[in-house]
């Protein structure tokens, strides 16, 4: 997926307000930008990382600047969650992900009492699949999730349970945004209720997929299948 061009370089300054993200310029001035995270952003939002902004030239906007990029560990992360859903959605169009070729994709599709990312459909086979954007990782090589509690990520993986038990597909994608990582494991230390529930789900047929990203300031696309640790 194509990122915004072009993009403005800076260092972070602070991150606050879970939305609001200070950036000093090349030019030293510093500016406040949309942050499009609702987690901790916990190793990203580091004072003194170097980060990529767009910059909109909507008057209406309150703030012209929205982060897109951090570098951490020597790798660009994408951090926008908005953005990563369409980049799973653009591997799926294009039949990258392996044993998800040839479905036709719906996005926020309602089960129970939750909506999932994507429902994908071929024949009478239904798959429901729910995107998990992650940024962290708990320790060398190894991306984690979540880097916050999330109450509403333990309630879609029993969504996703029931969906098995209802005799359809389902799967929890885990976007890995980290360069550096070659396998993906629950963040046990941060939410351990999340981590039990996912080796719940997997062991009643929810399928566990990881695919790290290739991130680079003018694109984000799915790089490779990564090794998961339950």
């Amino acid at each position: 997926m194509k990122l915004p061009e072009p993009l403005v370089e800076g260092v972070l300054v602070r991150r606050y307000q879970r939305f609001l993200t200070d950036v000093r310029l090349a030019d030293g001035s510093l500016v406040t930008a949309h942050t499009p995270n609702t987690g901790s952003m916990k190793q990203c939002a580091v004072p003194g990382h170097r980060v990529l902004l767009s910059r909109s030239s909507n008057p209406a906007r309150k703030l012209a600047y929205t982060l897109e990029l951090i570098e951490v560990a020597g790798h660009w992360v994408d951090t926008h969650t908005q953005r990563s859903n369409r980049v799973v959605e653009e591997a799926l169009s294009g039949g990258l992900i392996a044993g998800l070729e040839g479905y036709q994709v719906r996005r926020e599709v309602r089960l129970g009492a939750s909506r999932m990312d994507f429902l994908l459909e071929k024949a009478q086979e239904r798959a429901y699949l729910e995107v998990k954007n992650v940024t962290l990782c708990c320790r060398p090589g190894v991306a984690c999730f979540p880097d916050a509690v999330t109450l509403r990520g333990q309630k879609h993986l029993q969504e996703l349970r029931l969906a098995v038990e209802q005799g359809h597909r389902a799967l929890i994608f885990f976007l890995v945004q980290r360069g550096e990582a070659h396998a993906f494991s629950p963040a046990d230390q941060i939410d351990p209720v999340y981590g039990r529930l996912l080796r719940e789900v997997c062991a009643a047929g929810v399928e566990v997929l990881a695919y790290r990203t290739q991130v680079t300031p003018t694109e984000n696309r799915i790089a490779e299948k990564l090794f998961v640790i339950l």
